[in-house]
């Protein structure tokens, strides 16, 4: 039976005590669908800050989870979800969950949802692993967040809104889908105030490489 745990050592990337004091481990290599899923399964994730740089691949301490037992949804935000007023989905649409996602960070003068990061999640996705949920409004695609998801893991990447509510929706629903299928790690990357409201909090990276190694001994799907 195939082995997954972070303690192993990878096969693309030095071992993350080599990370230097903000979290940068590695320059260079390659995003395709091996090189994501052996970054992710050991605790790295790329976050490049130029289209024209090199690949930075980062495993910060510390290191942003979302914490099952400080997860919160305000009663007016769960109403809403139950309402009629929304329609959700998952996987419907990734590719539009994914441009929509790198117009609005791009608009909030964000870069790193570059055209190859774009290419290398939507293969990812193709492969099975990345996923997305899907928020509408009169058929039109108005919220949504996506996310890679490996056995107990699901490493949150980006959402957008362009309807009020939207996003937060699609959270809500990503939470309940997640624990529903049995997953233990949902790993946010930072904290953030939008985040930190429904449950985001920072642990030490030596914390989350013993979440992430429980993670990865389950064998959750999304879909």
């Amino acid at each position: 039976m195939e082995s997954f745990s972070p303690f192993l050592p990878s096969r693309y990337f030095p071992s993350v005590d080599d990370c230097d004091e903000n979290g940068l481990l590695a320059v260079g290599g390659r995003l395709d669908p091996e090189w994501l899923l052996d970054a992710y399964m050991h605790g790295i994730f790329p976050w490049p800050t130029h289209e024209k740089q090199p690949m930075l691949w980062w495993s910060p301490d510390p290191r942003a989870v979302i914490d099952w037992k400080h997860v919160h949804f305000s009663r007016r935000l769960l109403q809403t979800c139950r309402g009629k007023r929304f329609e959700v989905t998952f996987n419907a649409n990734f590719q539009q969950v994914i441009r929509l996602c790198a117009e609005t960070h791009s608009q909030d003068g964000g870069t790193w949802l570059t055209p190859k990061m774009i290419k290398a999640y939507m293969k990812l996705h193709e492969h099975g692993y990345a996923k997305s949920v899907e928020v509408w409004h009169d058929e039109q695609l108005v919220g949504g967040v996506y996310g890679v998801a490996i056995r107990g893991l699901f490493a949150a990447e980006s959402m957008f809104h362009i309807m009020t509510d939207a996003s937060k929706v699609a959270l809500v629903f990503l939470w309940e889908r997640l624990k529903e299928r049995g997953f233990s790690l949902v790993d946010i990357q930072m904290v953030t105030p939008h985040t930190q409201r429904f449950g985001g909090v920072e642990i030490s990276r030596a914390e989350y490489l013993r979440r992430l190694d429980i993670a990865l001994q389950k064998n959750a799907r999304f879909d």
